[in-house]
């Protein structure tokens, strides 16, 4: 199966998970809320829990829970980054976003509710039938979503809007590490986890990735195209913000992102040939144009 199948088959699986985790929630604006705030997407970030998974030879039966788990979180950060207190976006993948489609109230309850779903996905005894991996898998994704990780990013990234002087090189690194970077590192090494083997190779591979990922997508914000990409494009040079792309050049940015890119194909040597479809995946991520 070629990556590009391979991510359209893991995305299924995925949406299937999360619809039959929202079946028994009714009906209620929120849950409605919650289902649009799940669909569509590129799955990324399922598709590294479940590629790595079956590297060490874990079924997708059991990796999607996993999977599933931080498409939820994913889609939670997605929908409180949108609010008007944040970055006040009013497109998400095409579509409008949640509190314009319903309302700030919606758009935080769906984002808390789906972040909870993520725990309970994780905590379920058909993501793995060792509660200390189970407690593992929680615990990891805690600090990477939380104030070690994703959240620390996002107040960096908020913080920044108002410094004195923009980021440097260095500061802007260390934010996305934690805005962009923890999750997908979390999701190169879920696998791993699972399969309660090391997961230091994916994770490096998972970090270099994670870092092609911001850079690819500062890059889009000046090359972009808002329908191709599904959402507001050039909102960073109107803000005035310090970005790869700004403090690289555009050209020094590809450079980068391409460097990025052999770094993360490199940390799977180890793999040999049956990693390929991951490091397609790293070549997909500094290529994308949505």
């Amino acid at each position: 199966m070629s990556f590009r199948d391979r991510l359209g088959d893991c995305a299924g699986k995925v949406q299937a998970r999360l619809d039959a985790a929202m079946a028994p929630l009714g009906e209620l604006p929120v849950v409605e809320a919650m289902r649009w705030a799940c669909g569509g997407g590129k799955r990324l970030r399922g598709f590294l829990v479940m590629e790595g998974a079956a590297l060490h030879e874990v079924a997708d039966a059991r990796s999607v829970h996993a999977a599933a788990a931080i498409e939820a979180l994913h889609a939670y950060s997605l929908v409180h980054d949108d609010l008007p207190c944040m970055d006040d976006d009013d497109l998400r993948r095409g579509l409008p976003t949640i509190h314009v489609k319903w309302d700030e109230a919606t758009a935080v309850l769906a984002g808390d509710a789906l972040q909870t779903l993520a725990f309970q996905l994780l905590s379920d005894d058909s993501c793995h039938p060792d509660p200390a991996v189970r407690i593992d898998m929680v615990a990891t994704l805690a600090r990477a979503a939380g104030a070690e990780g994703m959240v620390r990013g996002q107040a960096l990234d908020i913080a920044a809007e108002t410094a004195e002087h923009p980021l440097t090189l260095a500061e802007i690194e260390t934010l996305q590490a934690g805005k962009t970077g923890a999750l997908i590192r979390w999701s190169g090494e879920a696998g791993a986890r699972l399969a309660q083997t090391d997961p230091a190779p994916l994770s490096a591979y998972a970090d270099a990735l994670g870092r092609a990922f911001q850079i690819a997508d500062d890059i889009l914000d000046v090359e972009g195209d808002a329908t191709t990409a599904g959402k507001r494009v050039g909102k960073d040079a109107e803000a005035g913000k310090a970005t790869f792309v700004s403090l690289l050049g555009l050209d020094g940015a590809k450079r980068r992102a391409a460097e990025l890119v052999e770094e993360s194909c490199a940390a799977l040597d180890g793999y040999g040939s049956r990693a390929e479809r991951l490091r397609d995946c790293a070549r997909f991520v500094a290529a994308r144009d949505r």
